[in-house]
């Protein structure tokens, strides 16, 4: 990378493509992963997230330890989460949720990213083996927050991109923290 481009980047590389194309299609990758988390965050449905009609969450939960994938996975899900289900459950509305609204407004989205990625891949260790399902759409799930991750796509047309500036003027320890997350 030359000296030019650089100095035309920033001091934090911000940019994976400088072109209008390239941020416009970051942001919508960010956007499209949001809007995929909070929608199927409804169907994940309080007070026992199917638990009493073996359907829903509760359902696909079960199919980590009838169609095993990853034999540590399948032990701790049989031995800590089904036993605490109703936690369980509305653990994962909220991260499911909040991971949806923090993609869609752009806040922290490196942070969200990730917590994506390990969110997905923990439904694949959940149902890859389970006939029928299509495995490629989890490891599709994986591989698009790892690209936002990568390419910082908060940034673009994201609240990251416009609150960046302050947090690297400040001092505060949110300000540092979020500048990461970012």
């Amino acid at each position: 990378m030359t000296t030019a481009t650089r100095a035309r980047l920033g001091a934090a590389g911000a940019a994976l493509s400088p072109d209008r194309a390239g941020r416009w299609s970051i942001a919508a990758a960010r956007i499209v992963l949001g809007l995929l988390w909070l929608q199927n965050s409804g169907w994940k449905t309080p007070p026992d997230f199917g638990m009493s009609t073996e359907s829903g969450l509760y359902k696909f939960t079960t199919y980590a330890v009838e169609h095993e994938v990853f034999a540590p996975y399948a032990f701790v899900v049989r031995e800590l989460v089904l036993p605490n289900f109703i936690l369980f459950g509305w653990m994962v509305l909220l991260v499911e949720a909040t991971l949806g609204a923090f993609l869609l407004i752009g806040l922290a989205t490196r942070f969200w990213a990730l917590v994506g990625a390990a969110q997905a891949t923990a439904i694949a260790l959940s149902v890859v083996a389970t006939p029928g399902e299509w495995s490629w759409a989890y490891y599709l799930m994986i591989a698009g927050h790892l690209a936002i991750f990568g390419a910082a796509a908060g940034r673009y047309a994201g609240l990251d991109g416009v609150l960046r500036p302050a947090w690297k003027r400040g001092d505060s320890r949110i300000g540092r923290l979020l500048l990461g997350a970012s």
